[in-house]
């Protein structure tokens, strides 16, 4: 699907099955989303409570002259959570870098197939302090599983200010790209959702 598409494009399955937030950036973001994430609104993972989460997952597979005739599948899947945090620290950052490390004991499935799963945490923010600011940019967290051979689940952090167009990311937070709205979607001749999976198989 083209970067170009509306969400009056999306079967209507797909439509009817996105909530609406009342948070009106967020379900401009939800828009964006949509095309790549199960999305819901209010979901409690962690003991906490996330205004919008979201699931991606992906499967490559390679083949013969059949799709009966695979081989080599891999799968990769992204857990994204956001919610509304005034003025984010970095003592909250580092609490949420460790909550991702024990969400990744409870739902990665480390086995052959498994190829990489993305934690990743957005917070929208009314500023952007400068040390929140520099955690951020220098924040990389991946591990790898049985020296990569289960392959690997990467933390990332995402704080976007709307209000004043500001956001920061982390090395590997390319949904931040959906948060940005005051940037137009990169315009690329692949669509948003290769170049949302490419990153899994970077």
């Amino acid at each position: 699907m083209s970067d170009e598409a509306t969400p009056a494009e999306l079967p209507a399955e797909i439509r009817e099955a996105v909530p609406d937030w009342e948070d009106e950036y967020l379900d401009r973001v939800s828009d964006r989303l949509m095309y790549n994430y199960d999305l819901e609104k209010d979901r409690r993972v962690g003991g906490e409570r996330w205004d919008l989460y979201g699931e991606m997952r992906v499967l490559s597979q390679k083949q013969f002259f059949h799709p009966s005739l695979s081989y080599g599948d891999h799968e990769a899947e992204e857990y994204l959570f956001a919610r509304r945090e005034a003025r984010p620290t970095v003592a909250e950052l580092e609490r949420l870098v460790e909550l991702g490390h024990d969400l990744a004991d409870e739902h990665v499935v480390a086995d052959e197939e498994h190829f990489g799963t993305d934690f990743t945490f957005v917070l929208v923010a009314d500023e952007i302090a400068d040390d929140v600011r520099e955690f951020v940019t220098d924040f990389r967290d991946r591990t790898l599983l049985k020296f990569g051979y289960h392959g690997h689940y990467e933390i990332n952090l995402v704080v976007v200010a709307p209000d004043v167009d500001d956001q920061v990311g982390s090395e590997s937070a390319h949904v931040l790209e959906a948060f940005t709205l005051w940037e137009d979607v990169s315009s690329s001749d692949e669509g948003l959702l290769s170049r949302f999976a490419k990153r899994f198989w970077q």
